[in-house]
């Protein structure tokens, strides 16, 4: 006989044991298999990791701070060293006046997956106020930030956005690195070829890019 409780224990989500409480999301499978990260008791803090990703539309380099966002580099590290981003589609592209980023990260090119766990915030605190904002909540994520997208407090996944021009946000989203020049010239040439048109929007500021933009593979 299975004693009281046990067979509800075993339906709950897995947990990794340390410090970024990395947990599994059975209602929101991955999009492709993978394991949950390591997650040591002293996540590394300190220092930078530099990562390439191939793109067909041109290189995009990337640096790390693990300082800035401990669990979120150690999460990123593990999906790219897996090969969870190679040959992936980035899904958006936004061309609003105060919104310019580039978002990729979902192997089903749909912006509704990811890799079938999720994490904490590491929210940045030092981002400057947006210029006339008196009311101090809407901050500059600025040209080159590197940060996490998510769908509400704690839901970190593996989609993430790359910003090419100064954007408007609440400090809702991780800052975890930085794009390289090379990486911001790319950018630049998606955000240039536009977004494709739809029935309802012929000149959208938001959707798929034009110049498909596919991560051949990330290193």
């Amino acid at each position: 006989m299975v004693p009281t409780g046990v067979a509800a224990a075993e339906d709950q989500p897995g947990v990794t044991k340390g410090p970024c409480q990395y947990t599994e999301t059975p209602d929101d499978p991955a999009a492709r298999p993978i394991r949950l990260p390591r997650d040591p008791a002293h996540t590394p803090s300190h220092g930078t990791v530099k990562v390439k990703l191939r793109t067909s539309q041109g290189p995009i380099g990337l640096t790390l701070d693990r300082a800035k966002a401990p669990c979120t580099v150690q999460s990123f590290l593990h999906l790219a060293r897996h090969g969870f981003y190679d040959v992936t589609t980035c899904h958006r592209l936004t061309a609003y006046p105060t919104l310019k980023v580039l978002q990729c990260g979902d192997p089903s090119g749909t912006g509704e997956k990811g890799p079938g766990y999720r994490y904490k915030d590491e929210l940045p605190t030092d981002l400057p106020d947006w210029p006339g904002d008196t009311t101090g909540t809407r901050k500059v994520y600025a040209r080159g930030v590197l940060a996490m997208a998510n769908a509400g407090p704690d839901t970190n996944g593996s989609q993430f956005f790359l910003v090419y021009g100064d954007s408007r946000l609440r400090p809702n989203y991780t800052v975890f690195g930085t794009v390289d020049l090379p990486g911001l010239s790319t950018l630049d040439t998606v955000a240039a070829g536009g977004i494709e048109p739809t029935p309802e929007d012929p000149a959208p500021v938001d959707g798929t890019p034009t110049l498909t933009t596919t991560i051949l593979h990330a290193r």
